[in-house]
């Protein structure tokens, strides 16, 4: 039997929401429907393998592009689709650098957005038959993270699964800042004062890991994260 893909659709208008889950429904998706952008991100970090994302742009609480981008902090590659009554081209460009795939303008025909997940998904699906190593280079040092190694003038050092964790989150986000927040979230299930102290211990492990390279630092940043640099 064919494996149902998992939809994650986040529509704040409940009729059109609706109305496009029991449409994705009926050609066989699994569709799980939220009606902002904090339940999608919810929903997308505690009901995860989710196969894509349909996001609606103008939404309370969370607007799409930003809820993509947090999605992007998390899953580097599952494929995103905007929904949108805008249409002027600079919302086209910073749908794109939030990281979507496809960008579709309402109003919209449902066959429509059916071809369209369809052609994403045939793509991905022949990107999956390439086998591309779990791996990262970053200033002078390797990381496996599917042995949890990190790997300095030949010498390795093996990583606890949360250091491996922090570092591949920080590796897929290089030169760019990563919420303290979202980072616990992902990590430890939720920010709570206990995970931030536990999370700050480790983020010290991984300091002294990575300091045979001065160019390479994890970066503090005041009331918003951290961000690992090179250079």
């Amino acid at each position: 039997m064919e494996k149902q893909l998992r939809i994650l659709l986040t529509e704040d208008d409940p009729n059109l929401g609706m109305l496009l889950q029991e449409y994705l429904k009926a050609k066989n998706y699994d569709v799980e429907l939220a009606r902002d952008g904090n339940e999608g991100l919810d929903f997308f970090l505690n009901k995860g393998n989710f196969d894509m994302c349909i996001l609606d742009v103008m939404m309370p609480k969370k607007d799409g592009f930003s809820l993509a981008k947090e999605i992007r902090l998390k899953d580097a590659n599952v494929p995103i689709i905007f929904l949108t009554a805008k249409s002027m081209k600079e919302d086209t460009i910073q749908g794109f650098k939030s990281g979507a795939d496809d960008y579709i303008t309402k109003p919209f025909s449902m066959e429509e957005l059916l071809m369209r997940i369809a052609a994403i998904f045939r793509r991905v699906n022949k990107q999956e038959e390439e086998v591309i190593p779990a791996e990262f280079s970053v200033g002078q040092y390797t990381f496996d993270t599917t042995a949890h190694k990190l790997i300095f003038k030949g010498e390795s050092q093996k990583l606890t699964t949360k250091e491996s964790e922090l570092l591949k989150l920080f590796c897929q986000n290089l030169n760019k800042p990563v919420s303290r927040s979202l980072a616990l979230k992902l990590i430890w299930g939720d920010d709570s004062y206990f995970n931030a102290r536990s999370m700050d211990v480790y983020i010290t492990k991984l300091r002294k890991h990575l300091k045979g390279d001065g160019n390479l630092q994890i970066l503090n940043l005041h009331g918003e994260g951290f961000k690992l640099i090179t250079g």
